[in-house]
């Protein structure tokens, strides 16, 4: 019990917020920063089902794919995982989602005070 309360708090804290805040901006714009090249070496895997069986699974190539995506290069994208046409949305979707509730938290803590 003590701990949720711990936790309550520190969810609801104003410095707390500002810096998921933070966080939440500043990822995007280091996603945008990395070079689309940069995962492409895929000799050493951490997929564990493809260490373990030696065939790719569906999310594999996905980052590289999500990395492309950002990039505007489609092909490329298509051509490493066809799926990330629908995860990449789907984690734009979310992120923003996130962040939105996530202002609103903070804004409505700081008119309080």
């Amino acid at each position: 019990m003590v701990l949720m309360t711990k936790l309550y708090k520190l969810k609801h804290n104003k410095y707390f917020l500002a810096a998921k805040l933070i966080c939440l901006a500043a990822f995007p714009l280091w996603l945008i920063s990395i070079p689309k090249t940069s995962f492409d070496d895929h000799s050493q895997t951490l997929c564990l089902f493809t260490l373990l069986t030696d065939i790719e699974c569906y999310g594999c190539g996905l980052t590289r794919a999500c990395i492309r995506l950002i990039n505007l290069d489609f092909v490329g994208a298509w051509n490493f995982n066809k799926v990330s046409f629908i995860v990449f949305p789907i984690l734009c979707f979310l992120l923003l989602q996130e962040f939105i509730v996530t202002s609103k938290k903070f804004l409505k803590l700081i008119n309080l005070k």
